[in-house]
């Protein structure tokens, strides 16, 4: 079962781009590899990079933000009442 946390905002699929060309460590990190850090398919990475989607759930946020070298409001934005998290296309939607 999926837990019940609300999605983070990606703040911007150019930074995520260029956060994964040069890492805190200084070196590329592939989709492939960033899904892998995240526990979810590199089509869900994919999305992010081309701002097809929007959205990640927390646990995924902030594993992309370690992997990355980033702190987590670096590249993401906290969702709930006051700052709600925009609507995925339902032909996004990966089952994990």
């Amino acid at each position: 079962m999926r837990s019940k946390q609300n999605p983070m905002v990606l703040v911007s699929p150019d930074l995520l781009c260029q956060l994964m060309e040069r890492t805190g460590d200084g070196r590329e990190v592939s989709v492939r590899d960033l899904a892998t850090a995240a526990g979810c398919h590199p089509s869900k990475i994919g999305h992010l990079r081309t701002g097809e989607r929007k959205t990640a759930v927390e646990d995924e946020a902030k594993a992309i933000a370690k992997r990355l070298g980033v702190d987590l409001l670096v590249l993401w934005e906290h969702t709930g009442r006051a700052n709600p998290a925009p609507i995925e296309p339902a032909d996004l939607a990966v089952a994990v």
